[in-house]
């Protein structure tokens, strides 16, 4: 069948993406679902920070490369071997499939998955191969989704049903933003009732962990980030303090407003002065937790006496550290109770040819979550 998609061609592509254009919309021919998958009529896609890392070349994929990997739609067809959905079932994809079989599979650590961290690396499905294609040439799949585009073949195992009055565009996402922010501090750092805690980098996935220390009972949250309208974001969403973090008095007015150092730190903003900010905000046994991904070459300072002395704690957090078929129900569940009002992360909607538009609009600070819409 034939279905429309973003597709990225070439890496390090200049701004304004208004210009440059570097998601060409393409007609491509879509296989039907193997073994194990699923065809998805993708009706939402959330624009993530680590979709842009792909265009500008700070997380380095094998391309050509249909993009987006933050979707939700209705299951329209099932290969064969599929007993886990039905036709008609809604779904939000993940962009770590989870064998179930591998030992870390095995051990409740999906986000660790083997041969999906395999299939990810090499742009293929879980099962193998590629299933997008234009003029006998395949194209490599962006995180087991490829989620900007009108359909989409994924496995079974990289997809979770979902409640089906939920709407399409809250549910897309639940597959990154809610899984990646709320998972770090509740998953991987355990915040507790009555800590402390400081979220730097206030994008989608750091507002969505605002909004998780919020649900989980932490006594203070201060929210952190250079953009002020982001910082304002994060008042309204019940932030307790906001702090530019370029002032050079950040550090010191986080002590001062946690007495000393936060509980829990929390870095999404995937540059290393903002982890060793977050670090050094911790109080004596904090913790400090990082979903950011900068280039692989990044590296940053750290000293081994603090961390011993002082019992600190530097965790990396990648999915949440969840099984996305239990967590992201769950995580509906608080939205649809009043508790986790994720709803709010949306800021834009918009077409799927309006796409450059709107990672120009990302990469400029101007967005938390923008929404591609398919009829």
């Amino acid at each position: 069948m034939k279905t429309r998609a973003a597709v990225l061609r070439h890496e390090g592509a200049p701004r304004p993406y208004t210009i440059s254009q570097p998601l060409v919309i393409e007609e491509l021919e879509l296989d039907p679902p193997r073994r194990g998958e699923i065809l998805v009529k993708v009706r939402a896609a959330g624009l993530c920070h680590s979709d842009l890392s792909v265009i500008d070349g700070n997380r380095p994929r094998p391309l050509p490369m249909a993009l987006g990997h933050e979707a939700a739609g209705e299951v329209v067809e099932l290969g064969e071997g599929v007993s886990g959905f039905e036709v008609g079932d809604h779904v939000a994809l993940s962009f770590v499939p989870s064998c179930g079989a591998c030992p870390y599979c095995l051990a409740g650590r999906a986000a660790l998955c083997s041969p999906g961290a395999q299939a990810n690396g090499e742009g293929v499905l879980l099962g193998g191969g590629r299933r997008l294609h234009r003029a006998g040439h395949y194209l490599n799949h962006h995180l087991g989704v490829s989620g900007f585009s009108e359909y989409l073949v994924a496995s079974e195992k990289s997809a979770v049903r979902i409640d089906p009055s939920l709407e399409f565009r809250i549910a897309a996402v639940f597959g990154c933003a809610v899984l990646t922010g709320v998972g770090a501090l509740l998953h991987t750092a355990k915040l507790r009732a009555g800590q402390s805690v400081l979220v730097v980098g206030l994008g989608g996935v750091g507002l969505s962990a605002v909004l998780g220390a919020l649900a989980s009972g932490a006594r203070q949250v201060i929210a952190a980030d250079v953009n002020p309208a982001k910082l304002e974001q994060a008042k309204a969403f019940g932030a307790t303090a906001v702090i530019d973090s370029s002032d050079p008095q950040a550090l010191a007015r986080v002590r001062d407003l946690s007495a000393g150092g936060v509980d829990v730190a929390a870095d999404f903003a995937g540059a290393a002065k903002a982890l060793e900010f977050a670090f050094a905000a911790t109080g004596k046994g904090g913790v400090t937790v990082t979903a950011g991904l900068p280039h692989p070459s990044t590296r940053f300072a750290l000293s081994p006496v603090q961390l011993v002395a002082e019992e600190r704690r530097l965790l990396g957090s990648y999915l949440g550290g969840h099984v996305p078929s239990l967590d992201i129900p769950q995580y509906i569940g608080m939205y649809q109770a009043g508790v986790l009002p994720v709803d709010k992360l949306v800021t834009h909607t918009l077409k799927l040819d309006e796409i450059n538009l709107g990672f120009e609009r990302l990469a400029a600070g101007e967005a938390i979550r923008q929404i591609v819409l398919f009829d």
